[in-house]
């Protein structure tokens, strides 16, 4: 597929922090792809919460999960738009790399630990695996990946400014990443196709556990014409596959506003390289008023009926704990941590020594953290 002007083009990548030779069969942006795929932070993603802590069920989404249908929906996007796929999909494989056990929970817990330190921030996080934390390659710490999907992982949220977290503003700064400006179109397209997935998986995974109900969702303008089309179509079916089309449904009826209205907006502002998208005064990827509205319907729905469910809240206390705990006693003895980390750390307190830790932690997975809680917490539980 030809690739539009306003595309980021990899053959005129601005290229890796250190010097790499280009591959005969893979373009810079599929290199990068795969380098994240491979990665021991992306295989972590299959035991790390999305809303639901992994040992809960099978079929519930992981972060892992979560990041392939991300990366699905971006490359949809990205072709529909005529940008550059292999690029949108590795920002979308990457984007929640440097989440920390138990989800947003995990977060809001090491961000409490470390409010003297700057705080924690997934996303600050992310960039420190993808350039440092990441140790693989002989020539280099980190994946080496291409400025364009640094970039569009640091700004998969939109444009930063110098109120960002202190870590990020210094990453960006060694990294030349500049922070102000929009992302790239393919970052673009990788951030909405996150808050695609998560809106619609999410009311699957709600539904499944019994903590949604379908009545409910009938408030919901567009969730409720899906049913009704679904219950106009195929009368009388099973919780599962009423369910199942219904969410197919919303998807695909998102999807579809974000190309119209996106291709209107470049079609308006006539962008004729990647550098006038970043110059241009707002996102050029998004949804038309009416779908914004009811994406944000649906949010506020999860927000209020999912995600401050009792038993979402239990699971969300028992994580915070877990995660303070383990903070408090590696900080307070950095030498019950394993030879190789403990090695990074300055004695008890010592801000090198809370660095370490927050690294060591937010690489964890649940089930990880949870078996490091019960050694090094839990009276009855002597394993090493």
């Amino acid at each position: 597929m030809a690739l539009a002007v306003y595309a980021a083009a990899p053959a005129h990548s601005r290229g890796r922090l250190f010097a790499e030779p280009e591959h005969p069969l893979r373009t810079a942006f599929q290199r990068d792809r795969d380098r994240i795929v491979h990665s021991t932070a992306f295989r972590r993603l299959e035991y790390k919460t999305q809303v639901f802590v992994n040992h809960v069920g099978d079929h519930y989404r992981t972060r892992l999960t979560h990041s392939l249908e991300v990366a699905q929906i971006a490359r949809t996007l990205a072709r529909a738009l005529a940008v550059d796929e292999d690029l949108a999909e590795a920002i979308a494989l990457a984007h929640d790399l440097g989440h920390s056990p138990f989800g947003h929970a995990g977060e809001a817990a090491l961000d409490a630990c470390l409010a003297g330190d700057g705080g924690f921030d997934h996303n600050v996080q992310t960039l420190r695996v993808l350039t440092r934390l990441e140790q693989r390659y002989a020539a280099f710490d980190g994946l080496n990946l291409t400025f364009e999907t640094l970039e569009g992982v640091i700004k998969h949220n939109g444009p930063l400014d110098p109120t960002a977290p202190p870590l990020l503003v210094e990453l960006a700064a060694q990294l030349d990443l500049p922070l102000a400006g929009q992302a790239s179109l393919e970052a673009q397209v990788a951030a909405i196709a996150d808050d695609v997935a998560y809106a619609n998986h999410d009311l699957d995974d709600g539904l499944r556990a019994g903590m949604l109900d379908v009545a409910e969702l009938r408030r919901l303008p567009l969730v409720g014409a899906a049913l009704d089309d679904v219950e106009r179509r195929h009368g009388g079916l099973e919780a599962e596959r009423l369910v199942h089309e219904t969410v197919r449904r919303v998807m695909d009826r998102m999807v579809t506003d974000l190309v119209l209205t996106s291709r209107t907006a470049l079609l308006a502002a006539a962008p004729t390289s990647p550098d006038d998208v970043r110059r241009h005064g707002a996102a050029l990827v998004g949804f038309s008023p009416a779908m914004r509205d009811a994406v944000d319907a649906i949010k506020a729905f999860l927000r209020q009926h999912l995600y401050r469910h009792y038993k979402v809240n239990r699971m969300t206390a028992k994580a915070k704990r877990v995660v303070v705990e383990l903070f408090e006693a590696f900080v307070a003895d950095p030498s019950c941590l394993p030879p190789r980390w403990a090695a990074r750390t300055d004695g008890p307190g010592g801000a090198r020594t809370r660095a370490t830790v927050r690294d060591y932690i937010a690489g964890m997975t649940d089930r990880f953290a949870l078996d490091e809680h019960a050694r090094l917490i839990r009276l009855d539980d002597v394993r090493p």
